[in-house]
């Protein structure tokens, strides 16, 4: 979908390669620079599931050989992806004053925690830390429970990744309509926060308590998640009362009177409690197949390695292995357009060929 858009990413940490990903799987062509030499992070794969289906070049952006094949390919880029603290790209000489000076129509895409201008712009932090302030990992926890969130997931991609492939989409439009770049100030306690309006619009009708456990998505005995027999686990969400009676006449509990009053917060310990022992009288297997073709809104709490053999991604395959590599495809999907699974490079592999792009005659 995004054939023809050349986004340069410079080498940053989660979010950033993240969104250059993102919009690589959209079609996008991303030329990520590199650092010259092994990955700057412990840990971090020569050739990571992030880069996938993108062009990588190696450079030292404090050469100024170097320096100038990047303002080389930005000067002739639709968008740039950075994750550096604020003032960074400046000291290298690639801010945006400068980056627009050579390409007015650049959407010029900035990712950091606390935002370009703000009273902890300058200071370190991590995904944990900005949905903390941010008031996004407030909900995060049953009741009386320290809250905790999978990991990355709701700051550094769904708080940020997701908002800096917003943002640049948005730019490109806007570019494309008036020929004015832009620059995209993504910040992860922005996200984060933005998020929340669901949740926020529920306190308007007074189901959302600033008490932990008393809401209406994290309170009742029918949304939350169930330990099962086996050590497997089993989350039940049923919401709506046409599946909530769906849900207790698989269990045979539709005639019981307590369960039958869905919506009492004075009777939701004692049915959470009541559940908890239901569900731990057998596995987790048993209970998938109980629910399965039903719209209770029930269901099994699978490993990335489980849900890649399970029937519902066979239909999907939404998980693959590419290149030895469990991962996931790319989303959303296009009824005009397949998503075909592409490498992902090493350090540096086409550097030559990029080369050779800006400079025919070298």
């Amino acid at each position: 979908m995004l054939n023809g858009i050349r986004i340069i990413e410079v080498e940053g940490l989660g979010p950033g390669p993240f969104a250059a990903m993102m919009l690589a799987d959209l079609g996008a062509d991303v030329i990520t620079i590199h650092r010259k030499g092994q990955p700057s992070t412990p840990g971090m794969p020569e050739s990571s599931v992030l880069d996938r289906g993108k062009r990588s070049i190696d450079l030292n952006l404090k050469d100024d050989t170097d320096l100038e094949i990047a303002l080389s390919l930005i000067s002739s880029a639709d968008a740039l992806i950075e994750g550096f603290r604020p003032g960074v790209m400046e000291k290298l000489g690639l801010g945006p004053e400068t980056c627009h000076s050579l390409n007015p129509k650049l959407v010029y895409g900035r990712m950091t925690g606390w935002g370009q201008d703000s009273p902890l712009s300058d200071r370190a932090g991590h995904d944990l830390n900005y949905i903390a302030m941010s008031g996004a990992l407030w909900y995060a926890s049953a009741a009386e429970q320290p809250p905790q969130t999978p990991a990355t997931l709701v700051g550094d991609i769904g708080g940020g990744a997701m908002y800096l492939v917003a943002g640049v989409l948005a730019g490109l439009i806007n570019a494309q309509r008036t020929g004015q770049g832009t620059v995209v100030d993504a910040a992860i306690y922005d996200g984060s926060a933005h998020m929340m309006n669901l949740l926020m619009s529920m306190r308007q009708t007074g189901n959302l308590s600033e008490t932990r456990g008393h809401s209406l998505l994290d309170g009742p005995h029918w949304s939350r998640t169930y330990s099962c027999a086996d050590g497997g686990f089993i989350t039940v969400q049923c919401l709506e009362p046409k599946f909530y009676a769906e849900f207790l006449n698989k269990l045979g509990l539709s005639q019981d009177p307590d369960f039958n009053n869905q919506y009492d917060p004075k009777l939701w310990p004692l049915l959470t409690a009541r559940l908890t022992e239901i569900f731990a009288q057998h596995p987790r297997d048993h209970w998938t197949a109980l629910f399965h073709d039903t719209d209770a809104c029930v269901a099994p709490v699978l490993s990335p390695e489980q849900a890649h053999s399970h029937p519902m991604n066979n239909a999907r395959q939404t998980w693959q292995n590419i290149d030895g590599t469990l991962q996931a495809a790319a989303a959303p999907r296009f009824s005009n357009q397949a998503w075909q699974p592409k490498p992902s490079p090493s350090r540096g592999e086409h550097r030559s060929e990029i080369l050779d792009e800006l400079n025919p005659k070298r």
